[in-house]
């Protein structure tokens, strides 16, 4: 079992940025796609971000040019650098692990962004 621990969630006015953490309990990032999702207010969770061992990107429409998904494999630890914040984007983060196998999916408890107009 993995822990996944999200934090750097909090309240930012448009246009302004953060910056999320996410530390896994051990290293599984050369077996894993890790990666961040969301889910607003009355909306289906989307894919933010995500990132490969190789070091691939992947990233949601609407994020694209704003967000930038990274790795520390030394810190167990995934980051989104969120910049240009909109309203729209206000929602629960979470990160995920997804082996790369297929044989675990793991889950962190989420952290709220809230950007304000």
């Amino acid at each position: 079992q993995v822990q996944l621990v999200e934090s750097g969630g909090g309240l930012v006015q448009a246009g302004g940025s953060l910056r999320l953490s996410c530390v896994a309990s051990r290293n599984i990032f050369s077996i894993a796609v890790l990666g961040w999702y969301r889910q607003g207010p009355g909306k289906q969770r989307e894919l933010v971000a995500t990132i490969t061992s190789g070091g691939s990107t992947k990233y949601g429409d609407s994020v694209k040019g704003r967000f930038t998904i990274s790795s520390d494999n030394v810190k167990n630890t995934v980051y989104l650098q969120m910049n240009s914040l909109k309203p729209e984007d206000t929602a629960v983060y979470s990160c995920n692990a997804a082996a790369i196998l297929g044989h675990f999916n793991y889950w962190g408890q989420g952290t709220q962004v809230t950007v304000s107009s």
